[in-house]
């Protein structure tokens, strides 16, 4: 493994975001290209072989053009259902995102515990199969919102999204019995921590939301290796399959995650083959 490793992030969408900033944080000298597959989006819609096809698709195409030494799947929906074909297909080590299912029973105080993720990921068995084996006696409520991401992308790109949209995607997460409530949510959606600061607003009582993003990146680590203590930072580029060029609003967003826009000769080396794309640099 080379001192400054190349490290590719896939998400179908800006979620991916909150698991980029917590890999740069640990190995901010790792060579960091982030794959937003917005003309996909959203993943949870899709049929699973669709999906399958579409996520092996673009991993053929960057990890040709990248040779990246991990792949981060930073998306709960394709990783409950896509990672055994990639681990199949190619040699390059995986790195997936899971409900933290564990974590949250294991520390949880009333023993119920909500996750909340998109229809598609509660509903896989990959998800129930964490529960048979990590639920530890709590009671868990299967939440799947049909909304929250799109949401959540909405409010990247500067559009309205009203409290009461929000707080009805998350109300079934809260639930009440025998004198006990829920005092944890595994957000199941990496989307979902980006919008951290209203969901905890709009709780209708404290609770605590459960970001996979730290776990992930530690996970990152573990097979990397930490950062020489001298290594220089490396710039990160940002992809959009969709090739549409994002509004401001979402160039800000971008740019408070340490993201700018790339010029031309910068972004040309990262192309995909068979469509312009727009990218961006830490």
């Amino acid at each position: 493994m080379p001192s400054a490793p190349t490290i590719l992030l896939f998400d179908s969408g800006l979620g991916g975001l909150t698991v980029l900033r917590e890999v740069a944080a640990l190995r901010p000298d790792a060579r960091l290209f982030y794959i937003a597959d917005d003309a996909f989006f959203p993943y949870g819609r899709k049929s699973e072989s669709a999906l399958v096809e579409r996520v092996l698709s673009v991993m053929d195409r960057w990890i040709e053009t990248h040779a990246p030494d991990l792949v981060v799947i930073a998306c709960n929906t394709a990783s409950t259902l896509v990672l055994p074909h990639l681990r199949a297909r190619f040699k390059t080590p995986f790195v997936g995102t899971v409900p933290a299912i564990k974590p949250a029973c294991a520390t949880s105080v009333s023993r119920m515990v909500s996750i909340l993720g998109t229809e598609a990921t509660v509903q896989r068995e990959y998800t129930r199969a964490l529960i048979r084996d990590f639920a530890d006696g709590c009671a868990l409520t299967l939440v799947g919102s049909p909304r929250l991401a799109e949401l959540t992308e909405a409010s990247l790109r500067g559009e309205s999204v009203s409290d009461a949209a929000i707080a009805a995607e998350i109300a079934p997460c809260f639930v009440t019995a025998d004198g006990r409530r829920t005092d944890a949510i595994v957000l199941a959606c990496t989307h979902f921590p980006l919008l951290l600061d209203q969901l905890q607003r709009l709780a209708p009582w404290p609770v605590r939301f459960i970001d996979p993003a730290p776990a992930i990146a530690r996970r990152v680590l573990d097979l990397i290796g930490a950062a020489e203590a001298d290594a220089p930072r490396s710039p990160a580029q940002m992809a959009f399959t969709s090739g549409v060029a994002p509004p401001p609003p979402l160039a800000a967003a971008l740019g408070r995650f340490g993201l700018v826009v790339a010029d031309a000769a910068a972004s040309a080396a990262a192309r995909l083959p068979d469509r312009p794309i727009h990218e961006y640099s830490r």
